[in-house]
């Protein structure tokens, strides 16, 4: 695999990192340019569950203004953004907080650029990289998977196709990241759960990747290894604090490995999934990662190999061969012991997914990420690993 001799690295100006981040939060305000008034992008739950009040009341305390725009949803769409918009500009609003899982950051960080440049998705639409500046955006992940607060992407539903737009550039890297694994411990299993695979896969991904680097292979060796240390542990003990800190810290560390060299096949695979069948990111990974995995391991059998050892599906000294084998099995076995459903258990309709095969299909090569796979699907090709994926477990 060739790999990139150098590359420009996208990372925020603040980061931090550890239990009670958040009440540093009025002390890096403090750095930036002077900010008054932010706007907390949030969903309901945050707010029913009092995260938002104690983040309100530690700006209120430093003499800051907030108010709350918490209609995000699970896949965030254009529509929802404008609406942020409407709400930001209506309270005159000079910063944008994301607070919650990847959605919430997510929308924020759409909210953030879109204000102050062009309100049509589509012009984020890739090829095309957005790396002008728009408002402060401070991200404060509570969930451990999606390393939203440290990369330079922004995934929107074009609401008018249903097609999900892959947001990049500069313009997208938090100014800050408040990343405190407090936030995690009242987050349900299945939240959990997938969104440690979420992480794991984001670590896999960005260390087969074409697009590759040094840079991003140690930490995605470290997302790897900290995920499969800690996701057990967790799922035995919800409170066990050094597993939820390992799972934290695996998120953001894949967040920079995978904003650097990229995602690949499972991700390009997974949106098309989610969009149209309303499967959460995290889940949809999950169900796609073994046979995708398999599919491609023996285009790069010596990293797939890395990264068994890594997540100590194998042994040290087991040869390239045996440890991707086992790391096949090993990620087939992690799906059946986090009971992570099928997609027929999910309650997709056969009929209805074979209809959508063809256009999942197109809109995954579309996206680009398949092409830096190891190996490079063709459209049939992800027709028939959809059907695998479904008849896998």
């Amino acid at each position: 695999m060739t790999k990139r001799d150098n590359v420009r690295v996208c990372v925020p100006r603040y980061m931090q990192i550890g239990k009670g981040s958040l009440n540093q939060l009025p002390e890096i305000i403090k750095t930036l340019e002077p900010i008054k008034s932010f706007l907390i992008v949030t969903d309901k739950q945050m707010v029913e569950f009092g995260y938002v009040k104690k983040l309100q009341d530690i700006l209120s305390k430093a003499g800051l203004k907030s108010n709350i725009f918490d209609d995000t949803v699970p896949d965030p769409t254009d529509t929802v953004v404008l609406n942020g918009i409407n709400f930001l500009e209506k309270f005159k609003n000079e910063a944008v907080i994301g607070f919650g899982g990847g959605s919430p950051i997510d929308t924020a960080k759409a909210i953030a650029a879109m204000a102050k440049h062009s309100k049509n998705i589509q012009d984020y639409k890739p090829p095309s990289t957005f790396d002008k500046q728009g408002l402060p955006i401070i991200a404060i992940p509570t969930t451990a998977g999606t390393g939203s607060e440290v990369t330079h992407h922004s995934v929107i539903i074009d609401s008018k196709n249903n097609e999900k737009i892959s947001c990049r550039g500069e313009g997208f890297v938090p100014t800050c990241a408040i990343v405190d694994y407090d936030l995690t411990l009242s987050k349900p299993r299945r939240l959990t759960i997938d969104s440690a695979i979420d992480t794991l896969t984001h670590g896999i991904e960005a260390y087969i990747s074409k697009k590759a680097t040094l840079f991003s292979d140690r930490m995605a060796l470290d997302t790897i290894r900290l995920v499969t240390q800690n996701i057990y542990a967790v799922d035995k003990d919800p409170k066990d604090l050094k597993a939820r800190e390992g799972l934290m810290l695996a998120a953001t560390l894949g967040g920079l490995a995978f904003s650097n060299a990229s995602i690949c096949l499972v991700h390009g695979m997974s949106r098309p999934l989610g969009s149209n069948f309303k499967v959460p990111h995290g889940l949809s990974n999950a169900m796609l990662l073994p046979t995708i995995t398999e599919f491609s391991i023996d285009h790069a059998k010596s990293r797939y190999a890395d990264c068994s050892r890594a997540g100590n599906f194998s042994l040290p000294n087991d040869d390239d061969d045996i440890a991707c084998e086992k790391l096949v099995k090993g990620l087939y076995k992690m799906n059946k012991d986090f009971d992570v459903p099928s997609m027929k258990k999910f309650g997709i309709d056969e009929k209805n997914f074979e209809e959508k095969l063809k256009n999942m299909a197109t809109d995954a090569e579309v996206s680009g990420a398949p092409n830096l796979n190891p190996r490079v699907p063709s459209v049939k090709e992800m027709i028939d690993l959809y059907g695998q994926a479904w008849r896998a477990f």
